[in-house]
């Protein structure tokens, strides 16, 4: 024989057990509901016969949910949150939120820039405010709720979702790289966290090229100046990917340093993010995520 299924009890029974159980007391959930203290009563006793399991404890004040009713509690109240995300995703009106992030401004112009347009394809209703960054005090000036930073991952006092693994390897414009020894080319370096020249040839086991330097505060600058033939460029990838598969710049060297560093979306401990911020959060995470995931 077909084993039985129980039935689903009412939507308004679960609704009053959910109220009583958070709250402690048919009356105050009979309150919130808009109902009387009978109804809730009755609703819960429908309920725990149809389960055939107690529920509450009555007590002389209020109520105490038994081992069963505690075991329930926390599923019926996931259900109702995904009815409750459910309908506001298809039929709440949104409008148009603003959202900042502030950004390195290398990562902005070479990664987030070229994503835009697919961003406003997937979260329509956010309009994205991007702030760029110089050097890492900037930070400081004043508490962002998104930051993009760049690091190890341990940021105090904020949560990070990883988007990039850097690797570093030397790149020039194509005519520059026929020359038949690159380590003489000029470098471009730049001040900070990627000024690693010596570190890659250390790690490559190459001499360390002495060419004169030209210095830049920002990466997406001194890529720039890598295309139009003003030296080599320690290129830092993903960020200088698209000018490797567009040709405008050539890798020098087969080795690549990976220092385990990258790019994080970032957010303050236990903030609670804007509907909008939560979107852009988990965007980010998914589009970088999969593009970290996908590169060579």
């Amino acid at each position: 024989m077909p084993q039985s299924t129980l039935p689903l009890p009412p939507l308004d029974w679960l609704r009053s057990f959910e109220a009583a159980a958070r709250l402690s007391n048919f009356t105050a959930a009979a309150a919130e509901l808009g109902l009387t203290q009978a109804a809730v009563s009755q609703h819960i006793r429908l309920l725990e016969g149809r389960l055939k399991h107690p529920l509450f404890i009555r007590l002389a004040r209020g109520v105490e949910l038994t081992p069963e009713g505690a075991a329930y509690l926390p599923h019926l109240q996931s259900a109702f949150a995904v009815i409750a995300n459910s309908t506001r995703e298809l039929f709440e009106a949104r409008t148009i939120q603003s959202v900042t992030i502030r950004s390195p401004i290398s990562f902005a112009v070479l990664m987030i820039a070229p994503k835009l347009a697919q961003m406003a394809s997937d979260l329509p209703f956010v309009q994205l405010q991007i702030e760029t960054i110089h050097t890492p005090t900037d930070y400081g000036e004043r508490s962002g709720m998104l930051d993009i930073r760049f690091g190890t991952g341990s940021f105090a006092g904020r949560q990070a979702d990883r988007l990039t693994r850097e690797t570093l390897t030397p790149m020039a414009a194509p005519h520059l790289a026929k020359m038949p020894d690159w380590t003489q080319l000029p470098k471009l370096t730049v001040v900070g966290a990627r000024e690693m020249w010596g570190e890659w040839f250390a790690a490559a086991r190459m001499k360390p090229t002495i060419a004169p330097a030209h210095k830049f505060d920002s990466f997406v600058a001194a890529l720039e100046a890598a295309k139009h033939g003003a030296g080599m460029v320690l290129g830092s990838r993903p960020l200088a990917d698209a000018a490797l598969r567009d040709g405008s710049l050539v890798a020098l060297s087969d080795f690549a340093l990976s220092g385990g560093a990258g790019h994080y979306l970032t957010a303050p401990s236990g903030a609670h993010l804007s509907r909008a911020e939560d979107d852009v959060r988990h965007w980010f995470a998914t589009v970088f995520g999969q593009h970290m995931a996908e590169r060579p």
